[in-house]
């Protein structure tokens, strides 16, 4: 079963073609990571994902055209983590991860027994319990990040889309992030994110290797073909180590 189905997909940012003939399944209750170096598209093929720009051909979310999705029920199975993402700075990180429950709330907004529960679970599986209290303004660039992040977790989307969500996160959290992930799709959730951290990426279930706008590979991320198709991407200057069930990236 699929989550997203992808048919030509086309894009483009100021005039420029940013993605092409892009054609793929996302397959449901699996972790998907998009990867490839800088300027491949992967950000703005998870935005397009996310009915966040326009974008030509055809793009299904559970069979569902997304583009013809009512605000308020996309919003309720898709949650979006996005690179800089705004929270107003006189928010407490409770308010923050609060707003991810505006979907569920009727037309007066008030938090319900159910919203506060899914916010407290948010708040704990993002590791914000202990500085819930503060405002925005006054937390570290990686507790700002774990906020946004109970946020998304916060709405109980059966979709997650995440765009660098490692971003400020030291290694413990970044592990604690992938426990999350794996949390997600153990409970039939589909995850999808975009990361540099190749070597975390290689973690997912499923890689989609992207270059110059393209789809250059999609398979399982232990398959063969996927860690060549990786080192492709990078023009050659990368390679997998693979130990076990330990994979690492080092230059090649």
């Amino acid at each position: 079963m699929s989550a997203f189905s992808i048919h030509n997909l086309h894009a483009s940012l100021g005039g420029r073609a940013v993605l092409s003939g892009i054609s793929c399944q996302i397959a449901a209750g699996r972790w998907t990571a998009i990867v490839g170096p800088n300027g491949a598209g992967k950000t703005t093929l998870l935005k397009a994902m996310a009915g966040l720009i326009a974008c030509d051909g055809e793009l299904l979310l559970h069979g569902q055209p997304l583009a013809g999705m009512p605000g308020q029920a996309r919003a309720k199975q898709l949650a979006w983590l996005g690179q800089g993402e705004p929270a107003p700075a006189d928010l407490t990180v409770h308010d923050v991860a609060m707003l991810g429950r505006l979907p569920h709330q009727g037309i007066l907004g008030r938090a319900s027994a159910q919203d506060h529960a899914a916010v407290a679970a948010a708040l704990r599986a993002a590791g914000c319990t202990a500085f819930a209290h503060k405002r925005m303004a006054q937390v570290s660039g990686g507790e700002r990040q774990r906020a946004l992040l109970a946020r998304s977790l916060a709405v109980g989307a059966g979709v997650l889309l995440m765009d660098e969500p490692l971003a400020h996160l030291d290694a413990p959290h970044q592990a604690d992030w992938v426990t999350n992930m794996r949390a997600q799709t153990a409970q039939g959730n589909t995850v999808v994110s975009v990361l540099h951290e190749l070597s975390i990426a290689l973690m997912a279930d499923d890689l989609l290797v992207m270059q110059s706008g393209k789809l250059l590979h999609h398979g399982a991320s232990d398959s063969v073909d996927t860690l060549a198709a990786l080192g492709q991407a990078f023009d050659g200057r990368i390679r997998v180590v693979v130990q076990g069930e330990l994979r690492a990236v080092i230059p090649a």
